[in-house]
């Protein structure tokens, strides 16, 4: 008798563990601090033979809007300030020094962004942690767009 009571307890708690067979995902209880949404607008200009959209990454104009649509659409303004892209994210390092911060690396100011953009842990600024992802994925033209936006800026 007493194993059989046991067997009943034991059945009784499996299936109390069973219970609503709903999926428990856990969310955070307080949450510190928020990344900012950044939307670039999507700007047109037309000369006599063709027409340029800024978001296609491709650096139309120079590079600049497209540099600038590019900067926006991968979340770089809510880790980092850069007065040309109107962000002004504390995570990062502060991209109007850009300049400063290739000397510092003894490094030219062009190859040192491309650089810090694909291998973002090839030179950390002192005072940062190494927490950037690597953007090496990004498309040659955007990138070639990102970094003449940085660096006219800095």
């Amino acid at each position: 008798m007493r194993a059989k009571a046991l067997l009943v307890v034991f059945a009784l708690l499996a299936l109390a563990g069973c219970g609503s067979a709903k999926i428990v995902s856990p969310k955070p209880q307080t949450v510190i601090g928020s990344v900012p949404t950044q939307t670039a607008p999507a700007t047109t200009s037309t000369t006599a033979a063709t027409t340029t959209t800024a978001t296609t990454g491709g650096g139309g104009g120079g590079g600049g809007g497209g540099g600038k649509a590019v900067f926006a659409s991968n979340g770089c303004g809510s880790c980092h300030t850069f007065k040309a892209a109107g962000s002004n994210g504390k995570i990062g390092p502060d991209l109007d020094k850009l300049a400063q911060y290739a000397k510092q690396a003894k490094q030219p100011l062009d190859k040192f962004v491309r650089e810090s953009i694909t291998d973002p842990k090839a030179y950390v600024q002192p005072g940062f942690q190494p927490v950037m992802p690597s953007f090496a994925s990004i498309s040659k033209p955007q990138l070639d767009s990102l970094v003449q936006f940085l660096t006219k800026g800095s």
